[in-house]
């Protein structure tokens, strides 16, 4: 199963619900389809990886690349995260700067007015 998802554009952000892997053969993909839509704007991207059954090293490394890319363009990007990409992310500590969420809402009501 490969990495799947729907995008949501509100008002101040861009919502994206995530299912399946976020691995070495998704990553690619997955990097220029969001690197393009943070160009695009809303700058504020919240990722809802609540649904995601694995992320690998490569996924860590595209969540990393998209939150520079994101703060470079004056926004956020926060990840709404389950006990498995916890784990994953606080592994190589990188919990505070991928802003992991507990809910969207949570999320929600972090992303700045613009």
């Amino acid at each position: 199963m490969s990495l799947r998802g729907t995008r949501e554009v509100r008002d101040t952000c861009q919502l994206f619900r995530l299912t399946g892997l976020l691995d070495a053969f998704s990553e690619p993909t997955f990097r220029k389809v969001l690197g393009s839509k943070i160009e695009e704007g809303p700058k504020n991207i919240i990722l809802d990886l609540s649904q995601i059954d694995f992320v690998d090293s490569s996924g860590l490394g595209a969540l990393v690349q998209l939150a520079k890319q994101a703060q470079t363009a004056e926004g956020t990007l926060q990840i709404v995260s389950n006990p498995r990409v916890t784990q994953t992310v606080k592994l190589v500590r990188l919990e505070k700067f991928l802003s992991l969420q507990v809910s969207v809402e949570a999320a929600l009501g972090n992303v700045k007015a613009p």
